[in-house]
């Protein structure tokens, strides 16, 4: 058979892995000021572009979406041609992609700072950057299906398997969490509210893992791991009940972030059972990794790059171990909310992403600039400082979630909360934060040497930007035995259209009943709109990252009752939410949860505490936020948010926006009467005054419900 010339594309590949070294760089240099700022609040120097709640979206968007989607997008263009024996599909796409990307990130790094964000976890980034990752991630699809559809190889690898299953998952995910209403060029609000929203999030968040931080990297274990190992897969059998029973567990998972929480119990209930069946399918695909290995463990001890891999391949396996045992409820009620789940997470993120990304940089670099590694020590000395990076960053934390939950809930012999104080929690645990820090900084001083070694293998070779091959026109797979599966591999569309379904299929169990049952989310008459004064305040503890230190969720604890409701005992009841767009449950708490805060103190100590919130708590980490205190509410925007509002259900009256202001104004100089009789003159117009208005209001329409009916 006559063999054909071609030539694969570096360029584009190059170009992903460079971005992917800074972004890396970026993104752990921002996580390590944030990791500070937990101890040390003076690092937020007092500024609103640099405070914690602005900062920490900032750095998990650029580790996911700029240091791993970079990594990802490089290493699937590199693999994705080498598989199907043909260059990409079209140059020009691959271009329009890497650039795209790129001006999204930065789109990211300014407006997140800026304080544009929807306050969506993993989701913070607004409507108009939304549309743009959906232009270029239908650009990326287009470019791969392209690709597989000319191949010169028949049938499909199991790398490609994954790659499918993540092009079509993450569209279905941003697409459906991406629905929300534009009030303005750089704002909006979610299309669902309360209880459904905080289920499409969740949703949309733990799949986001599911399918950027776990498919696409599963496809990349199962390409690079064999090649620098020269080992065939384990098991072919095995990648197939790995990637089908992955695909379709993964996807009901999400409610497990949910447990005990307003979100109906059913709903909560197969977030668990489908988390305890993911450990099967998760650990067969660890396994195969790990067992493919077999018989060159001597190489493993000898070759960095298999260092990495093993290392990355066991921790997704500790990772999709954890992650189904946090789902049980009993380990649910003592993690959630504490910083448990920030080791889980990290375990995952620098483990297997980092550690994965890491193994593939030391083994591409040297193959597309046509040389050798410059440094097998430098490599082990990386090796090496990531991993105790890994270890000083995870058992400290593990331990700080530990001594949280305890002390929430430890009780004294008369019955009462032994730590009424939540701030004597936050302060037990700074130790632990100081080493955490320690252990980022371990971790980012590998990737230094990282970056140097590779610099320097570079330098000492050629680059390569179109690779020769010659190949078959099309060629069978290897495995001829006639085994089912393969001829579903010899047909792309059908596979990628059974992958969808598979995704499908959870989705709408899950969703569907909770958008059409009313009874699942029981109204409570109670419940108002926000007044316009306390909707700005609203998206001024929105666009301070307010959500990223405090929870508004009382979960049906007595330990959370009696800490945050103890006059009436309530814990938090869905219809309470039906005017949250979007919802703000949060999923950490640095400080104390904040559902039950209105009327518990006195407007003049919001003031203060904003302003100098050490001086109101001692030991108090809070940042301080003194631009609230000189910045006024820009009353433009009212009437544009009410019919935005309105439009997705909120029951504002028609024409009210023309006088909201009006009520604005006459509340606002309420709360300013208020603080000048405790002796604080403030400009009614100030956003300080806002912000209290909205925190006044938390929790007390459910009392308003109960005080009526106790007057009947």
């Amino acid at each position: 058979m006559e063999l054909e010339k071609i030539h694969y594309d570096n360029k584009v590949v190059k170009a992903f892995l460079i971005a992917t070294v800074i972004f890396g760089v970026v993104g752990m240099l921002v996580g390590l000021l944030a990791a500070t700022q937990l101890f040390y609040p003076i690092f937020n120097f007092d500024l609103q572009y640099t405070s914690f709640g602005r900062i920490r979206p900032l750095h998990t968007n650029a580790i996911i979406f700029a240091f791993v989607g970079n990594a990802m997008f490089g290493g699937v263009y590199y693999s994705l041609q080498r598989l199907l024996k043909t260059r990409m599909f079209s140059d020009k796409l691959s271009w329009i992609h890497f650039w795209g990307w790129q001006l999204i990130i930065l789109a990211a790094a300014i407006t997140l700072p800026l304080g544009l964000t929807t306050a969506k976890e993993y989701a913070e980034l607004e409507w108009p950057i939304d549309i743009a990752i959906a232009v270029v991630w239908v650009v990326f699809s287009w470019n791969m299906i392209g690709t597989i559809l000319v191949r010169r190889e028949k049938h499909l690898y199991v790398a490609i398997w994954f790659y499918i299953a993540t092009i079509v998952t993450v569209a279905v995910l941003h697409i459906f969490n991406s629905f929300e209403m534009p009030a303005s060029l750089f704002k909006s609000y979610s299309a669902f509210a309360g209880v459904q929203d905080a289920l499409v999030q969740w949703w949309y968040g733990h799949n986001a893992v599911a399918f950027f931080l776990t498919t696409p990297y599963l496809g990349l274990m199962y390409y690079f791991l064999p090649k620098a190992a020269n080992r065939p897969v384990y098991s072919y059998r095995l990648s197939i009940i790995h990637f089908w029973s992955l695909i379709f567990l993964y996807i009901w998972a999400g409610p497990h972030h949910l447990l005990y929480s307003a979100l109906p119990d059913w709903a909560q209930s197969l977030g668990v059972v489908f988390s305890i069946m993911l450990i099967a399918p998760s650990w067969g695909g660890m396994l195969n990794g790990l067992l493919t290995l077999r018989g060159a463990w001597d190489k493993v001890r000898e070759e960095p790059v298999l260092k990495f891999f093993v290392v990355a391949v066991t921790a997704y396996g500790m990772a999709t171990l954890e992650g189904p045992l946090l789902s049980l409820k009993n380990v649910n009620a003592i993690a959630h909310f504490t910083d448990w789940i920030v080791a889980h997470v990290h375990v995952g993120g620098l483990g297997w992403n980092g550690f994965l990304i890491f193994g593939m940089l030391y083994w591409v670099v040297p193959k597309m600039w046509g040389t050798k590694l410059f440094s097998t020590k430098l490599a082990n000395l990386h090796f090496w400082l990531g991993t105790l990076g890994i270890i000083f960053y995870a058992l400290p934390m593990y331990t700080s979630g530990v001594v949280q939950s305890l002390m929430w809930k430890e009780f004294n012999a008369d019955g009462f909360l032994t730590y009424a104080n939540f701030l004597e929690t936050t302060t037990k645990i700074l130790p632990m934060h100081m080493l955490r820090a320690f252990g980022g900084l371990l971790y980012f001083s590998g990737t230094l040497v990282m970056i140097y070694n590779l610099l320097k293998t570079a330098y000492s070779g050629k680059f390569i930007a179109n690779e020769e091959a010659e190949v078959a026109p099309m060629t069978k797979a290897a495995n001829t035995d006639g085994y089912w599966h393969h001829a579903l591999e010899s047909k792309p569309i059908l596979f990628t259209v059974l992958a969808l379904v598979a995704i499908l299929i959870g989705g709408i169990i899950e969703m569907v009943p909770t958008f059409l049952i009313k009874s699942n989310v029981p109204t409570i008459t109670s419940v108002k709109p926000y007044t316009p004064l306390e909707l700005q305040g609203r998206d001024i503890y929105i666009r301070e990252g307010c959500v990223n230190c405090h929870s508004q969720m009382i979960r049906p604890f007595r330990s959370e009752v009696q800490r945050y409701d103890p006059k009436d005992g309530e814990y938090s009841k869905a219809g309470e939410y039906v005017y949250d767009h979007p919802f703000l449950w949060g999923s950490k708490r640095t400080g104390p949860d904040l559902h039950r805060v209105g009327g518990k103190y006195a407007d003049s100590w919001h003031y203060r505490h904003m302003l100098a919130p050490s001086e109101v708590s001692n030991g108090s980490i809070m940042p301080a936020y003194p631009w609230l205190f000189d910045q006024t509410v820009d009353l433009s925007t009212t009437a544009s948010k009410i019919k935005a509002l309105r439009t997705i259900g909120v029951p504002y009256e028609e024409g009210y926006e023309a006088t909201a202001n009006n009520d604005l104004q006459a509340q606002a100089a309420k709360v300013a009467e208020s603080l000048k009789k405790d002796g604080y003159e403030v400009a009614p117009e100030t956003e300080i005054v806002a912000l209290i208005a909205y925190l006044q209001r938390l929790g007390r329409d459910i009392k308003a419900e109960k005080t009526a009916e106790a007057t009947k």
